[in-house]
């Protein structure tokens, strides 16, 4: 198919109107390598009329040197009477021998006398009938046939013939003056590269199905219209099935086809020496060099440097840039592929030390550096290193880890290899924690100093939740024993001993003697213990985890011991994200969260991970009750974690997910749970929590029991005995006094509250008391008013709710009564707790208020288009505003509405708590 060529097609057609007339014309098409030269000579003469003959001939570079090669082709057909060269005149009769030189022949030169008798010969072709010359590729014709062309083009009187040729921009050969001539006094025609509607109309064709917007600018933007390209891009897509849609759009951007590489390739291949260094030296470059360095790689002069790029400009090959580059990466892998393996390895070095020499990035000479099997500069280490460490600092570990393990390859001596592997270790630490302890293994069998090798090993990123692999763990015991945990240590050796102690501590807190041994060691070390270094606070928080996790201390205890670790520890310390995590967990289970949230308030956070510090938030609005808030910030903090904090997150998630019903995002967390969820403790108990909590939902509240009574047996077994953490005592006892099983549930309930008041968080005491009183015998509305009581000292507002609908329900009518259920309503609403809402107002005999009832306008709307499916971007653009106020309008509605997410918005009242906790 042809397409966007009109105008030259027109132009040929008048042509042969004049040529039937008894005027000739020359015309030449040209332009860069693919534009569709060669198709628009073969759609010429596929067009012409009936009335005209059509002769072709193709020239080809092997052939240059074949005399009359092209003269031969066009009209040999026709002296030799062969009937598949005859037109609508019939053959011109015998071949008129003597007159003619030969196929190949060398010996007769192109004089004028043979000149004149060759034209002679057309000249008695075309007395009946016009005639289409039509010569592609001109550029490569034998000088002969050039010759008969030329003369033919000065003398168009008496014949009628049009006479149509390409001539491809850019090729050395195209600048011969028998060509100059022809060009000189013929018409040039020069496509154009397809338009957008034109590469539509390619996609549509080759595809079968009309083009995307965004697919169709994508083909035009990475082929810029080149036909050629285009169709090439087009049909290796098409051989996968591939469809023009917007999703795909990216494909065509990457898209290489081998096609037009080796047409590429062969077009290099042509062209002289300075050119095809040019271009070797813009590949080897890649997106890294300047004008000045090209022209140095490939050694030439100003005046050989302009010319082989105006070349390269003519083929079509560069973008149109200030500084060169290629059209497109197919391009340099044509250059690649018309070297050899050494010539490309010499090539990339080169530019390795040209960007060297000239003082550049480290990480531009560390890409060249990259791409060549080995390099021998001394200085390819270290601007390896440097390039590492430049992409550690923005945010690309992966790259780093690249560049260091080339470097490797280079090293030379134990203590720099070692160094290497340390440098590496961090570099993988976030992304491969496996990969970071086996280099740091390697490492510390290189370093000289017990010190040294002990500040190695934690690099090794910590377990937080679960047990630390046994090889992870060996490598810190050995260090530790290295460096004589005994000794008294003084400066940077203290600091590396108490972290190694702090990492043995935490690395044993799955094993209850374990757990018993840190609680012993905090108490040890005095009260409060030493804070004054960031190994102190983080020996401390280790600690204080263990005693959080078995209930030794009291939440009191706890709360203080964490407060005074969250005082001491700097805002900016880059040591932080190992301590605070640890110390937000103890803070949340003693319900004290106050100081951690003003501390996330007003902290600068670019020391930690974003991740960690959206966990943490989300742990202090579950403290407070705040639904809505956690859910969108455990949300924010899965999608960013990266792997040293994907499990705390879930961890997190998952007590978000319990806590606000989430049928949903319980699914999705038990789906997660067999494709990435570990073994260790924290995990599996929180596992084993979201299945009771489903089982519940559905009806099967015998299998949720057996799973909260198996998860509270492993925790019990492991020393965990605090029920703020894992709530599978509360849990249960529901379930037992739903299953009709009043004394298993009374015997669970007198458990709880025994933990509960030893334990004394007010939301964990004001939680027992509630589910104690319900029971029979449990004290009723006396224990449920103390239950109250302690949780108006508790900043978990929802823990309260539930209590004062419980209170509520058991004063039955009455003043109080209706004051107590509507501060529950109240409370749950601000919580976004819609079942606990709808619960309040039934026990106050009324309804609750209607979805949109406190909603403003504006709100309501995006409420609607939320119903209707659409995404904020496309309701900011339905009602002409910004994503950030629909958001903000989003918020609000969640807030007002008591739902966790714009999931429920359609159907806000759908939610529902099934476990009764009270």
């Amino acid at each position: 198919m042809l397409y966007e060529r009109e105008a030259e097609m027109t132009r040929i057609n008048t042509a042969l109107r004049r040529a039937q007339a008894g005027r000739s014309s020359a015309l030449v098409l040209t332009g860069p390598l693919g534009i569709g030269r060669s198709t628009l000579l073969q759609e010429a003469g596929a067009q012409a009329p009936d009335t005209v003959r059509v002769l072709r001939a193709n020239a080809a570079p092997m052939e240059q040197d074949f005399a009359y090669g092209i003269f031969h082709q066009l009209l040999g057909p026709a002296l030799c009477a062969d009937p598949r060269g005859q037109g609508a005149g019939g053959a011109a009769g015998p071949c008129p021998a003597g007159r003619l030189p030969a196929p190949g022949d060398q010996d007769t030169p192109a004089s004028e006398a043979v000149l004149h008798d060759l034209r002679s010969v057309l000249a008695e072709i075309c007395a009946d009938t016009p005639v289409l010359l039509l010569v592609d590729d001109l550029q490569w014709a034998d000088v002969p046939s050039l010759r008969w062309l030329a003369y033919l083009v000065r003398r168009p009187f008496a014949l009628r013939v049009v006479l149509v040729c390409t001539l491809r921009d850019g090729d050395p050969r195209a600048q011969h003056p028998l060509i100059r001539d022809l060009a000189d006094a013929a018409e040039v025609l020069r496509p154009a590269p397809f338009s957008l509607d034109g590469t539509r109309a390619m996609i549509q064709h080759q595809l079968g199905e009309p083009a995307d917007d965004a697919y169709a600018l994508a083909c035009q933007e990475t082929c810029e219209g080149n036909p050629l390209f285009l169709e090439a891009v087009l049909r290796e897509l098409a051989l996968t099935g591939h469809r023009p849609t917007a999703e795909h759009a990216d494909e065509v951007r990457v898209q290489g086809p081998a096609q037009f590489r080796d047409r590429l390739a062969g077009c290099l291949c042509t062209q002289p020496g300075p050119v095809r260094n040019l271009a070797a030296a813009i590949a080897a470059f890649g997106d890294h060099g300047d004008t000045d360095l090209f022209r140095r790689h490939a050694r030439l002069d100003t005046i050989g440097f302009q010319q082989a790029l105006r070349t390269l400009h003519h083929l079509g090959l560069l973008g149109p840039h200030d500084t060169p580059r290629f059209i497109h990466p197919v391009v340099r892998d044509a250059v690649d592929s018309s070297l050899t393996v050494a010539e490309r390895e010499r090539s990339r070095e080169a530019a390795a030390e040209l960007l060297h020499q000239a003082g550049r990035p480290a990480e531009h000479v560390a890409d060249l550096l990259m791409t060549v099997t080995a390099t021998h500069h001394p200085w390819a280490v270290a601007v390896l290193r440097a390039a590492a460490q430049a992409a550690l600092r923005r945010g690309a570990p992966d790259t780093a880890a690249r560049y260091l393990q080339r470097a490797l390859l280079g090293s030379t001596g134990s203590f720099e290899r070692a160094r290497l592997l340390i440098e590496l270790a961090g570099a993988e630490r976030a992304t491969d924690p496996a990969a970071c302890e086996r280099h740091i293994g390697q490492a510390v069998r290189l370093l000289p100093s017990a010190t040294d090798r002990a500040a190695a090993t934690l690099l090794i990123p910590p377990t937080f939740l679960g047990e630390a692999p046994a090889s992870a763990v060996d490598l810190l015991r050995r260090a530790s024993e290295d460096l004589d945990p005994t000794a008294a240590h003084r400066g940077t050796a203290r600091e590396i001993a108490l972290r190694l102690e702090a990492r043995l501590w935490h690395a044993g807190h799955e094993n209850p003697t374990e757990l018993t041994g840190a609680v012993e060691r905090l108490r040890a070390l005095g009260t409060p213990p030493p804070l004054d270094t960031g190994g102190d606070r983080e020996l401390a928080a280790v600690l204080t985890n263990a005693a959080t996790l078995s209930s030794a201390l009291s939440a009191t205890d706890v709360a203080a011991l964490a407060g005074k670790i969250l005082e001491r520890e700097p805002v900016t310390a880059a040591r932080a994200c190992i301590a605070l995590p640890l110390v937000a967990v103890a803070l949340y289970a003693a319900d004290t969260v106050e100081g951690l949230n003003a501390r996330l308030s007003g902290e600068q956070h670019a020391d930690r991970p974003d991740a960690v510090v959206h966990a943490e938030n989300a742990l202090v609005q579950l403290a407070c009750g705040r639904l809505t808030q956690a859910r969108e910030q455990a949300d924010l903090a899965a999608g960013l974690a990266d792997a040293d904090w994907r499990e705390p997150t879930t961890a997190v998630r998952a007590a978000v997910a319990m806590e606000t019903g989430d049928v949903q995002l319980i699914e999705h967390l038990l789906r997660d749970a067999g494709q990435r969820w570990t073994g260790g403790l924290a995990l599996t108990a929180m596992l084993q929590l979201l299945k009771a909590s489903l089982d519940a939902r559905r009806g099967r509240g015998a299998h949720a029991l057996e799973s909260l009574l198996g998860c509270g047996r492993q925790l019990e077994a492991a020393g965990w005995r605090n029920s703020a953490l894992y709530p599978w005592r509360p849990r249960a006892i529901a379930l037992h006094h739903r299953l009709g099983e009043p004394r298993a549930a009374l015997a669970l309930a007198e458990e709880e509250l025994s933990w509960a008041r030893q334990w004394a968080a007010p939301a964990s005491l004001g939680r027992a008391l509630r589910l104690r009183a319900l029971l029979p015998g449990g004290g009723g509305v006396a224990a449920l008013r103390e239950s109250a009581d302690v949780l108006r000292a508790s900043a978990n507002t929802l823990e309260r709710a539930r209590t004062l609908l419980q209170l509520g329900r058991a004063l039955e009518s009455g003043k109080e009564s209706k004051a107590v259920l509507r501060e529950a309503a109240d409370l749950a609403t601000a919580c976004g707790a819609p079942w606990l809402t709808e619960r309040a107002y039934a026990a106050l005999g009324t309804t609750a208020p209607s979805v949109d009832a406190s909603l403003t306008h504006s709100e309501r709307k995006v409420v609607s288009l939320v119903g209707k499916g659409l995404t904020n971007q496309e309701i900011a653009d339905e009602l002409g505003v910004s994503t950030r106020a629909v958001e903000k309008h989003l918020t609000s509605c969640y807030r007002k509405l008591g739902v966790a997410g714009r999931r429920e918005l359609p159907g806000s009242r759908s939610a529902g708590a099934v476990f009764a906790v009270g």
